[in-house]
This record gives C-alpha cells, sequence and structure tokens, in this order.
C-alpha cells in the first residue's frame, strides 16, 4: 500500500532500526553461557538471533552451542535461563549499545512536527524502556510496547495494532518502520504503511521483503514523510 499523505504517527521497531544492540545483547548471553560450561556466541549468530523477543534468543543460544535448553527439565529450565539472560541484560542495556545515525535527531524531528511516536519491539518491556532512556530517544516516544506489554508480539499485527491504540491512532494514517521481515509483516497485516532500513539484523535478503519504501539512514524518514 502507497505511505498515507499525512502520517499521524509513527511506529518505530527498536533493535536494528533504532538502536544496535548486538554487542550488549551477545555480552549478556555470553555471560550466561560461560556460566554453563558452554562456548561463546559469535557476533554472526548474535545478529541473526535477535529479533523474536529473549525467550526465543535463548532458546537459539542454546541450540546452537549444545543441549537445547528444553532438552532436559523441559520448558521451566528455559524459562529459568530467560529470566537470567534478561537479569544479565538489564544489568547493563548500554554498555556499548548505540543508537543509529541521526535516530534520535529524526525521531524528535516527528515529535516536533505533532507526529505521535512509540516504539513496537520484541525485547521485554523493561529492557527498552531501559536503553531507549539512556540513549536519549524517551522524550519523544509516545508509547513503548515490549514484547511483554501484550499477550502477542509481531508478527502478529495485533502487536502493531495495539501500540497504535495506545496512540489513538488509525492504521491508515500510520507507518511501521523497521529493519526485518517480521516488521514488515506486522506493518502489512495491521494495514500501515511499511518502510524497510537497508541495515540491522534482517535474516532474509532485504530484496526478498516487501516494503512501500526503503531507505538507508533514517534521517531519510522525515524527507520520505512529506515534512
Amino acid at each position: 500500500m502507497p505511505l498515507p499523505t499525512k502520517a499521524a504517527a509513527v511506529v518505530f521497531d527498536l533493535d536494528g532500526t533504532l538502536i544496535d544492540s548486538a554487542d550488549d545483547l551477545g555480552a549478556a548471553a555470553n555471560r550466561l553461557l560461560a556460566s554453563e560450561g558452554r562456548r561463546p556466541l559469535t557476533p554472526h549468530e548474535v545478529r541473526r538471533f535477535i529479533g523474536d523477543g529473549s525467550r526465543v534468543f535463548v532458546d537459539r543460544a542454546w541450540a546452537a552451542t549444545g543441549t537445547p535448553a528444553d532438552g532436559s527439565g523441559g520448558s521451566q529450565g528455559l524459562d529459568a535461563l530467560v529470566a537470567r539472560f534478561i537479569a544479565e541484560y538489564q544489568s547493563d542495556v548500554a554498555g556499548h549499545t548505540r543508537a543509529y545515525a541521526g535516530a534520535v535527531d529524526t525521531v524528535a524531528a516527528l515529535k516536533a512536527a505533532g507526529i505521535a511516536v512509540a516504539v513496537c519491539t520484541n525485547k521485554p518491556q523493561r529492557p527498552a524502556e531501559l536503553v531507549l532512556e539512556a540513549l536519549g530517544f524517551a522524550p519523544y516516544v509516545d508509547a513503548v510496547a515490549g514484547g511483554d506489554r501484550f499477550a502477542h508480539r509481531k508478527p502478529d499485527p495485533r502487536h502493531l495494532l495495539d501500540t497504535l491504540a495506545l496512540l489513538g491512532a488509525s492504521p491508515e494514517a500510520a507507518v511501521m518502520v523497521g529493519d526485518n521481515e517480521h516488521d514488515m509483516a506486522v506493518a502489512h497485516g495491521a494495514g500501515t504503511g511499511a518502510v524497510l532500513v537497508s541495515y540491522g539484523y534482517a535474516r532474509l535478503p532485504l530484496e526478498e521483503i516487501e516494503a512501500d519504501a526503503r531507505i538507508d539512514s533514517l534521517t531519510d524518514l522525515p524527507g520520505l514523510l512529506g515534512l
């Protein structure tokens, strides 16, 4: 679908779109793996595992480094590991994490133009809020919908629809901006505009991901929206 001629709301993915968080996510995972006598993840593995929330990230990390987390002890074993991973990550969410060039200024410009801004991410709510605050986004973000805020998460379009409800915005007047196939799928499913950035942690080749528009930098977004 075409982008709205006058967007009332812009919803951003977080990891891989607004911020490059792979180093801190990888460090937290590797501390946990080391405590269990497992090898560390490679940077390539970390980037491939990002995007589906902490539970899937830990599950993938365990499967890649030996016996899967649910190989003994069932889901309780995985639940405990996820809780430990989140605690490790929350202890230092922005030690090496950086906002992508122009990201904070772009979000601020949208807010100044009267556009409602939200973040829709599969990262748990509290770490998402902490990193947005640490990197200077918080004053310009009207709502944050982490992966555990609702009963569903991306690529389920209800995650985005519920995020828009927090803003009081309709899908037809909204744009979703993200870096991967889940973000574009949730945008199409919810009926919003879909803007794909050319960097981040996409697992599919970018040319295979359907989007309404593509940008190389978030600084291109205001112009794309006619601001």
